[in-house]
């Protein structure tokens, strides 16, 4: 099999050639970009760069070579401004943490403020701040913080998708389903409950979620409203390339879900189940992947209802993300994509050893029977080794030498 027939496979719920593996192939699959140097460095690959395309959390793009070092499946397709506004069409050499040099999008231009943090800033505005030492930017601005009413959130217009973006698309789709045998996850967004946090503040979204929800559901209605406008563009420019389309939105913190599984069904849940099930509907060959991050156990039947299809990370360090007990009630219905490693816990302090004794029995628990696609819970972040990042994937490489 390709590597695309084989996450084809596992996606529709059958047992491929052999273990379907992700490296890289989206925002929370990835690599920090101090980690992927080292990796190189560390697998004696110097030729290439460090291509800086996530600014936001500081990913690297995964080269080819090492990609299929590693066994990667997966390409993304990225959107032409993934964090910030900021395209990432054009490139510039600059360099990143006074270490090393990288490939980091032209228009990357953080300024450092009076206390040493770093700062983005759009039209003057402050958008976006890393702190100093710092390796990743918190956003910092929130344009709805201040609406009251229906009028005020009237006239804050919800950008549109330009037709420089869907000819990027679909250029980009078009190229990675010639020039790779890659499966190409293509990185949608779609945020609900997120989108409300950024936009409204974590407090104010917060508080009118519970006593303010004629305003809320208004936004969201507008919001899911442009989502589904920009979808229709986006997947008639590249529907016919790819093969699963990524929202997300974190529901979950360490112990349990954000809000009730009611406010969920009663806030959230609509405007998400109008995306899914027009993808669904429209584009049955795509499929649908949610990431959500933390203990989100108790939304997991309502998030199928929605329509999803693909769950990502699978935190399974959070509260009642049991893998026994995840592939055993939401495996037929689910494909869990991520749950391989634990990044928060097991992987940042554990031997080589342990590491790879932890990644085989997570591995043998999602993998029978299809639907699942390796990868470590969330992102490889700047202090993981690359030892430790080899210890993973050579395990996960273990199995297909087996033949599993």
């Amino acid at each position: 099999m390709t590597s695309r027939e084989r996450i084809i496979e596992a996606i529709n719920h059958r047992e491929p050639d052999m273990l379907p593996i992700d490296f890289g192939g989206m925002r929370s699959t990835g690599i920090n970009a101090r980690a992927y140097k080292n990796l190189k460095d560390f697998l004696g690959i110097k030729e290439g760069n460090v291509k800086l395309y996530d600014v936001f959390q500081q990913l690297a793009e995964p080269e080819m070579e090492v990609l299929n070092l590693l066994g990667g499946d997966v390409v993304q397709l990225h959107r032409l401004a993934p964090a910030f506004g900021i395209k990432i069409d054009r490139w510039k050499r600059a360099r990143l943490y006074d270490e090393f040099d990288a490939l980091v999008p032209e228009d990357y231009t953080p300024v450092p403020n009076e206390n040493g943090d770093l700062e983005i800033i759009d039209n003057g505005k402050v958008i976006a701040r890393m702190p100093k030492g710092g390796f990743y930017f918190d956003q910092v601005d929130h344009p709805y913080e201040h609406v009251e009413t229906y009028q005020d959130i009237d006239d804050i217009p919800i950008p549109e998708i330009t037709d420089e973006e869907l000819a990027y698309l679909e250029k980009e789709a078009k190229r990675l389903y010639e020039q790779t045998d890659k499966a190409i996850l293509a990185a949608f967004g779609g945020n609900i409950f997120e989108a409300g946090q950024i936009n409204w503040g974590y407090e104010k979204f917060f508080v009118d979620l519970a006593i303010n929800k004629d305003l809320v559901h208004y936004w969201l209605n507008k919001l899911t409203d442009a989502y589904l406008r920009d979808l229709d563009k986006y997947l008639k420019a590249v529907g016919k390339y790819i093969n699963v389309i990524q929202f997300g939105d974190d529901l979950g913190t360490q112990q349990a879900p954000q809000i009730s599984a009611d406010m969920y069904r009663e806030m959230i849940k609509p405007y998400h189940k109008r995306q899914y099930e027009f993808v669904r509907n429209n584009y049955p060959h795509i499929k649908v992947f949610l990431h959500s991050c933390g203990a989100i156990y108790d939304l997991i039947p309502d998030l199928i209802d929605a329509g999803v299809e693909i769950l990502n990370p699978v935190q399974i360090s959070a509260k009642g993300m049991n893998p026994a007990r995840l592939k055993k009630e939401f495996g037929k219905d689910l494909v869990f994509w991520g749950g391989g490693a634990d990044m928060q816990g097991l992987v940042n302090y554990g031997s080589i050893d342990q590491i790879k004794q932890h990644t085989r029995e997570l591995i043998e628990i999602f993998s029978p029977g299809g639907g699942y696609v390796f990868n470590q819970v969330h992102n490889i972040q700047s202090n993981i080794t690359p030892d430790k990042v080899m210890a993973i994937y050579e395990t996960a490489l273990s199995f297909r030498k087996n033949g599993q």
